[in-house]
């Protein structure tokens, strides 16, 4: 099956050309079985007290140190850098279930409803960029597989409504088959959803969403104070925890400590 994989680390000219063709690169088996099955178990454990439906959970790396390493992960960091520069956040980190059996979800954009990205400006700019690691093998459709659209965030029609309201399929859909402890990385224009599941295992994906620095938090209101000082310099940076953030985060905002 046809995916933009790129290779680990650095972000390449290629990756670059790929990323703007099609909105989204795809690391093959970033994270070893036994990584993914730790991560898994530490998801679990998150969503433990909730019910077994669809949903996310947000800051779990405040306290699972395996998902807090998962951050700044050497294989996928560069390629935000290569993004956005030495300047970026990590806007939210979410958690997210899918219950065995699961159908489709709604496709969508990543966002604010509160005021849409492509409000901004045409083709939709880069605002929240998400790496997602599968937790679970995803090899073969239907096992809550990410499905999505090449290239739609340079479209300049919206996805139709009856699609959206029916959860209905499109013929350039893209459903990603990758190895367990994958990463996805992509634009939030890109049009998206899941995909069925048919398994009988729960699927758990780890999401790590990176922003510019002005970008408000969305998994917090405040930074957890405790995990700000045990935590590594870049990834007490990455939390935005600015000393003096000027309206424009211009001289007194220092870069990320590469």
């Amino acid at each position: 099956m046809l995916n933009p994989e790129v290779a680990p680390g650095p972000f390449t000219d290629l990756d670059k050309f790929v990323f703007e063709s099609w909105g989204y690169l795809l690391i093959p088996s970033v994270l070893t079985a036994d990584e993914a099955a730790e991560c898994y178990e530490a998801s679990r454990r998150l969503h433990a007290d909730r019910d077994r439906a669809f949903g996310q959970i947000g800051r779990g790396y405040e306290t699972e140190p395996c998902l807090e390493k998962l951050i700044d992960h050497p294989a996928v960091l560069p390629k935000v850098r290569g993004l956005f520069g030495d300047r970026f956040i990590l806007q939210a980190s979410w958690n997210t279930m899918q219950p065995a059996h699961g159908g489709v979800g709604g496709w969508h954009q990543d966002g604010s409803s509160a005021y849409d990205f492509k409000q901004l400006s045409y083709p939709v700019p880069l605002i929240q960029l998400r790496a997602s690691f599968l937790l679970t093998d995803q090899t073969n459709p239907g096992t809550g597989n990410m499905e999505l659209i090449p290239g739609s965030h340079r479209s300049q029609v919206p996805l139709p409504a009856e699609i959206r309201s029916e959860r209905g399929d499109v013929p350039i859909g893209h459903v990603i088959c990758a190895p367990i402890g994958s990463v996805l990385l992509f634009h939030n224009g890109v049009w998206h959803r899941t995909y069925r599941h048919d398994g009988d295992q729960d699927r758990y994906t780890a999401h790590y969403v990176y922003s510019p620095p002005w970008v408000r938090a969305a998994d917090r209101f405040d930074n957890n104070d405790e995990f700000l000082d045990n935590t590594t310099p870049m990834r007490h940076a990455l939390m935005g925890a600015f000393e003096r953030p000027d309206a424009p985060y211009g001289a007194s905002y220092e870069p990320l400590p590469f």
